[in-house]
């Protein structure tokens, strides 16, 4: 049966994360590029609904105009979109710093978030942006410089997502903290549900769970301690140890992103190693995605999450420019969605 909710909405930052003019890299892909894929994608009648995007250069400055602003939104409504979650540049080189920082660089973490809030009226009060979330991490790749004191490194880490949520909150935003293992304090499931638990503020800040990166914690990659699979487990093992992990994180999760991964790591640029992501179709994909999805969106509504989102960060341009690619992933949202949705 065909439903309705939640919408379905694209990735933007996969033409930017990982792309730049150095040596090796590709070159960004410009958002109007990206909308225009997006906008391409159909499977039986049925479009890509919405995007969510990263706030910076070159796809945004955050420093920019309210006119400015309001032009990028006509722009994304031109293309048949409403505009979802917004990531704040909060990383080193953008416009904050980490969150495990010192006082000046929790500051311009700070900032990052102010901007965001900011960025985010202009489209609410446009009216392209209806709902989602800001998404944050701790901005501290790796875990090397956490590993030094890892509990005051994580209560530093709770001190300034505190501070942030307050800020999200006096500007009626959400803000959502993304798992990975590349952001220090936030790289297992139990060291991400020490954070959400430290902040204790689930109505201003919860978690954003990305499929590819969620799996990775599953094995423990960068925190051998908290692993919940070993080498060689069985497909009964990974769904016990996979519902272990979404029944301590789910009730925190307020945004979410279909994703695939080949249980290997990759980085591409700055970005530090993280979770592979991969096409929808990928033979080598580990997840049953459709299966997987319904351990995070259960009772989704519930928890005011009106969109999924997919991601599909540091694929080649020739993979972001192959229509074939939007259209296989299109299609998996729409069975992600009709197995778990609703309305």
């Amino acid at each position: 049966m065909s439903k309705t909710l939640p919408k379905l909405h694209n990735a933007m930052w996969p033409g930017l994360v990982g792309k730049g003019d150095a040596e090796g890299q590709e070159p960004p892909i410009s958002l109007e590029h990206m909308l225009d894929l997006t906008a391409a994608a159909e499977v039986n009648g049925q479009k890509f609904e919405g995007i969510d995007y990263f706030l910076f250069l070159p796809h945004t400055n955050p420093e920019a105009s309210d006119d400015e602003l309001k032009g990028i939104a006509d722009l994304i409504a031109s293309k048949g979109f409403d505009v979802g979650s917004l990531v704040a540049p909060v990383w080193p080189g953008t416009v904050g710093d980490s969150a495990m920082g010192d006082d000046a660089q929790q500051e311009k973490f700070l900032s990052a978030v102010k901007m965001a809030c900011r960025i985010a009226k202009v489209f609410n009060n446009h009216g392209v942006r209806k709902g989602g979330v800001i998404r944050i991490d701790s901005a501290e790749f790796g875990v090397t410089k956490w590993r030094e004191n890892p509990q005051a490194s994580t209560a530093r880490i709770v001190d300034t997502f505190k501070k942030a949520a307050a800020i999200a909150a006096d500007h009626g935003e959400r803000l959502a903290a993304e798992g990975e293992i590349c952001w220090a304090g936030m790289h297992s499931w139990k060291d991400m549900l020490d954070v959400l638990e430290g902040v204790g503020m689930p109505n201003a800040l919860g978690f954003q769970a990305d499929l590819a990166h969620t799996y990775l914690y599953t094995l423990g990659y960068n925190a051998p301690e908290h692993a919940l699979l070993q080498p060689g487990y069985s497909d009964a093992e990974f769904w016990a140890s996979y519902e272990k992990m979404t029944d301590a994180l789910r009730p925190w999760t307020i945004d979410f992103h279909v994703a695939q991964n080949d249980g290997t790591v990759h980085g591409a640029g700055s970005h530090d190693k993280t979770g592979k992501h991969c096409q929808a179709d990928d033979p080598n994909g580990k997840l049953d995605i459709v299966k997987a999805s319904g351990y995070w969106l259960k009772d989704a509504s519930a928890r005011d999450i009106k969109h999924i989102c997919w991601d599909g960060c540091m694929f080649p341009n020739a993979v972001l420019e192959t229509p074939a690619t939007w259209n296989a992933i299109l299609k998996t949202m729409i069975d992600v969605r009709n197995a778990h949705g609703w309305a």
